[in-house]
């Protein structure tokens, strides 16, 4: 197995149109709404063996459903042998600026390493969440199309008229030059914790960000790709203790979400905002806050949260 000095995490972003009748009635953040409708319809989908458990299902290595929202380490894995679930192969990225006044609807799926396998499951899953309603007021949206999206921001349509085209390859993020200082815009909730304690925009710092990042990334390289990431962690994670954000513009954006496991509401607030940092001499960071944009950093990524875009501030470095 190739080991990599960099994480490599082939990805493919799918841009989701869908059309509604009425005023976009979802709550002011949407991701638990839609991920519950799509992990519901594709368990709807998928499953054989029903009223069962899937960590107790002969099939939970193999089905679709198990692999994509349950994610169970394989039984011979060497890392989170105490977890029961590993980090979840896609994330859902709500595009800024959607009106609620409009009856049209776009988000995107990325799908991250051997995810994109499962590709056409979560298109029939979505387009069938769609039609059962998503949110409290059960609003019903209709699957328009679906496009893939390249890293130049092109669009080439993948699904339309009830046609799944062939997919194209699936790539590894370019990384381009070092800039001298770049802004993160935390485009949805940022949610870190450090000793069971959520982070607060005062106690925000890039030591906790980059070792979040980092896991996360080292994770999914680790349980979905053929190429783990090998690099020096421990150095890693000493020099981010020396580095720290400039500028940091955030706010505490709560919201909450219903567990239908636990029967109750769960606080997910997280961070928005930006910070700004300066990259010269960072070039060993840079390869990872670069794909952190696709994908994201934090708690609750599979709904979407821990989004953030790179603006670059100077030239490069």
């Amino acid at each position: 197995m190739t080991s990599v000095l960099q994480p490599m995490i082939p990805l493919k972003t799918y841009r989701f149109y869908f059309n509604t009748e009425s005023a976009i009635r979802l709550p002011s953040y949407p991701g638990s709404a839609w991920r519950g409708a799509l992990g519901h319809a594709l368990k709807k989908t998928v499953c054989v063996v029903k009223h069962q458990p899937c960590n107790q299902c002969l099939l939970k290595n193999a089905c679709a459903y198990s692999i994509v929202f349950e994610t169970p380490p394989p039984s011979h894995t060497e890392k989170m042998r105490k977890y029961t679930a590993a980090p979840h192969p896609f994330v859902i990225k709500f595009l800024p600026d959607m009106d609620n006044r409009a009856t049209d609807y776009q988000f995107d799926l990325i799908l991250l390493g051997h995810g994109q396998r499962y590709l056409p499951y979560l298109v029939h899953a979505l387009k069938t969440a769609g039609l059962m309603g998503i949110g409290g007021h059960r609003q019903v949206f209709k699957l328009q199309k679906v496009d893939d999206i390249n890293q130049q921001g092109l669009a080439t349509v993948l699904y339309e008229n009830e046609e799944l085209k062939p997919q194209l390859p699936i790539e590894c993020i370019q990384l381009p030059p070092l800039p001298k200082k770049i802004k993160l815009n935390f485009d949805s909730p940022l949610r870190l914790t450090q000793d069971n304690k959520n982070i607060s925009a005062a106690d925000l710092n890039f030591a906790v960000f980059f070792s979040t990042l980092l896991r996360r990334q080292s994770m999914l390289s680790y349980f979905h790709t053929d190429t783990p990431l090998e690099t020096d962690f421990a150095s890693l994670t000493s020099q981010a203790k020396t580095i720290d954000f400039k500028n940091k513009q955030l706010e505490w954006f709560d919201w909450t979400r219903f567990s239908s496991r636990q029967e109750a509401e769960i606080n997910m607030g997280g961070l928005v905002g930006t910070v700004e940092l300066n990259m010269l001499g960072l070039d060993v960071f840079w390869p990872y806050l670069w794909l952190g944009q696709w994908t994201h950093v934090g708690k609750g990524t599979s709904m979407g949260m821990g989004a953030y875009t790179i603006e670059t501030l100077g030239l490069s470095a």
